[in-house]
C-alpha cells in the first residue's frame, strides 16, 4: 500500500502541545494517512478541467474566422459557447447526485470520455467532403458533448479535496483544481488566435484541442483506480454520514446561512460572467482595441489565479473562511465600482488595466474558499450537492444579468473613437447597475451571513471527543500555551 508517510498537521500539533495529556482518541487520529497518489489525482482533474475550458471557448477568440469557415452567422457562432450555459443548468442536479452516490472515479471517467468524444467529433465535422449545414451541426453536437462533461468536471474539486486531502490542505487543493478552469480560458484566448489566424486553419485548431483531450481521458481511465484512498485523510472523509441526495436538498433549503451564500455568491459569479462576456463590447465604445480588451481579460485571469493561490494557502493555515470571504467580497465590490467608472473614460489604459487586475485578484480568490465554506455550513450534506447548487445559482443569475444589462444599453450615434463598428451602445447605465448589484449582495453577505464550521466541528468531535471549533479554526478549550 502506497503511503507517503505524511500525517495530518493536527497529529503533529497534538504530539507537541499535549505530551502530558494522553488522549484516548489519539490512536484513531494517527490512522489518518495521506498518499502521494493524491497529487496525481489532483493533476488529472486539473488537466481535465483545463481541457474542457479550452474546448468551451475555442471559437470565441476567432469568431470571424470560424463563421467564415462554417459559412454561418456570428449569432450561430455565439451558440457554440452559449450551449455550455444552457446544458449546465438542468444537468447540474444529476451531476451532484452522481458525485455523491456513484463516486468520484465513475464521474470523472464519464466526464473525460464526453470531453474527448466532443473534441474528436468537432474535428471530424471539419474534414473535407462535409456540406456546410452538416458541418455546423456536427461541430455544435461536439460542443454539446463537451457541455455535458462540464458539470461532471467543474463540480469535482470540493469532493476531491474532501476525499483525498487532509484538513490543512483541502482549501489549497480546491483552489488548484478550481483555478485550472480559468487557466484553460486564458489558454484558449492565447492559442486560438495563434493557431487559426485565418479560416483555413480551423481544422488544425480543433485537432490541437482534441489531442490533449484524448491523452487526458487515457490518464483518467487508467490512472484513477479508485474514488477514495485506501485509508481516509481526515475524520470527515472517514465518515459515511453524508445525507442522501433528496434529503440533502431539503436540508439545504432550510439552512439560512447556506441560502444567503447561495444567493450572494451566486450573484458574484453572475457579475464575473457578465464582466468576461461583455468586456470587449464595453471597452470598444471608448476607443479601446480588441487587443487591449484581450490584455485586460488576461490580467483579470492571471491576477485572479495568483490571488486564489495566496488566499487558499492562508485559509488552509488559519481556517478563517468567513473572514476571508467577507473581506475579499468587500474589496471585489470596490473594484467593481471602480471598473464601472474607469471603463467609461477614454485614454485611460493604465487605470483600466489596473482595475481589471484588482477585480480578478480579489474576486477570483473567493471562489474556492466560498465553495469550501458552502461545505462547512451545510455538513453533512454531500460536498457535490452543496457546491453544485451554488454553481447552478450562478449560472441562472448570469443569464438574468446578461439579459438585464443588455436591455439597459442605449444606442447612440457612432463616436469617432469607437472601435465597435456600426452598433455603438452606451454602457453607462448597465455598468452602474452591475456595480450596484455587486455592492448590494456584498453588503447582504457581510451583514447577515453567520455560521458554524460544521465539518470541522464533526472532525473535532470524532478525533478529540467533543471540543468545538470556533470561527477562527481553533479549539474552544485548547490548553494555554506555555511561555
Amino acid at each position: 500500500m502506497e503511503n507517503s508517510g505524511e500525517v495530518s498537521s493536527d497529529v503533529q500539533a497534538v504530539s507537541s502541545d499535549r505530551p502530558r495529556r494522553p488522549n484516548p482518541h489519539l490512536r484513531k487520529l494517527l490512522s489518518f494517512k495521506v498518499y502521494k497518489r493524491r497529487w496525481f489525482v489532483l493533476l488529472v482533474l486539473c488537466l481535465l478541467n483545463c481541457s474542457n475550458a479550452t474546448i468551451w471557448l475555442t471559437f470565441a477568440p476567432v469568431a470571424d474566422q470560424t463563421a467564415q469557415f462554417l459559412r454561418v452567422t456570428l449569432d450561430k457562432i455565439n451558440w457554440l459557447s452559449m450551449v455550455y450555459m444552457v446544458v449546465a443548468i438542468p444537468l447540474s442536479f444529476g451531476t451532484t447526485w452522481m458525485l455523491d452516490t456513484l463516486g468520484l472515479r465513475i464521474t470523472l471517467i464519464l466526464g473525460s470520455g464526453l470531453n474527448m468524444f466532443g473534441a474528436l467529433l468537432r474535428f471530424l465535422g471539419t474534414l473535407p467532403g462535409t456540406d456546410d449545414k452538416t458541418r455546423y451541426m456536427v461541430v455544435i453536437l461536439g460542443q454539446t458533448l463537451g457541455a455535458l462533461a462540464q458539470p461532471l468536471i467543474i463540480f469535482t474539486p470540493t469532493k476531491l479535496a474532501a476525499l483525498w486531502f487532509p484538513d490543512h490542505q483541502r482549501a489549497t487543493a480546491n483552489t488548484i483544481a478550481s483555478m485550472s478552469n480559468p487557466l484553460g480560458i486564458l489558454l484558449a484566448n492565447i492559442i486560438s488566435p495563434l493557431v487559426a489566424p485565418t479560416s483555413t486553419q480551423i481544422p488544425a485548431l480543433l485537432l490541437a484541442y482534441a489531442a490533449p483531450a484524448c491523452i487526458i481521458c487515457f490518464l483518467v481511465t487508467v490512472g484513477m483506480r479508485s474514488s477514495t484512498p485506501p485509508t481516509p485523510p481526515s475524520a470527515s472523509a472517514e465518515s459515511s454520514s453524508s445525507e442522501p441526495f433528496v434529503q440533502g436538498i431539503k436540508l439545504l433549503l432550510k439552512n439560512k446561512a447556506y441560502l444567503i451564500l447561495l444567493l450572494c455568491f451566486g450573484s458574484g459569479i453572475a457579475v464575473f460572467t457578465c464582466f468576461s462576456t461583455l468586456l470587449e463590447q464595453i471597452l470598444c465604445v471608448q476607443g479601446y482595441t480588441n487587443d487591449f480588451a484581450g490584455l485586460c481579460g488576461a490580467l483579470f485571469i492571471v491576477f485572479g489565479i495568483v490571488g486564489a493561490g495566496v488566499l487558499g494557502l492562508y485559509v488552509d493555515k488559519t481556517k478563517k473562511f468567513i473572514e476571508a470571504t467577507k473581506i475579499n467580497m468587500s474589496f471585489t465590490a470596490l473594484a467593481c465600482i471602480a471598473f464601472s467608472v474607469v471603463s467609461l473614460m477614454r485614454q485611460q489604459k493604465a487605470a483600466v488595466a489596473a482595475v481589471c487586475s484588482l477585480f480578478g485578484f480579489f474576486g477570483f480568490s473567493i471562489y474556492p474558499v466560498a465553495m469550501e465554506l458552502s461545505v462547512e455550513c451545510s455538513y453533512p450534506v454531500g460536498e457535490a450537492t452543496s457546491a453544485g447548487l451554488i454553481f447552478v445559482s450562478g449560472q441562472i443569475q448570469s443569464v438574468l444579468y446578461i439579459i438585464l444589462l443588455q436591455a439597459l444599453t442605449k444606442r447612440f450615434a457612432e463616436s469617432p473613437l469607437s472601435t465597435c463598428g456600426d452598433a455603438v451602445l452606451s454602457w453607462r447605465v448597465p455598468m452602474l447597475v452591475m456595480a450596484g448589484l455587486c455592492s448590494f449582495f456584498t453588503c447582504c453577505f457581510v451583514i447577515f451571513f453567520h455560521t458554524r464550521y460544521r465539518r470541522l466541528e464533526a472532525e473535532e468531535e470524532a478525533t478529540f471527543g467533543g471540543r468545538q471549533i470556533n470561527n477562527s479554526g481553533t479549539s474552544d478549550d485548547a490548553p494555554p500555551v506555555d511561555t
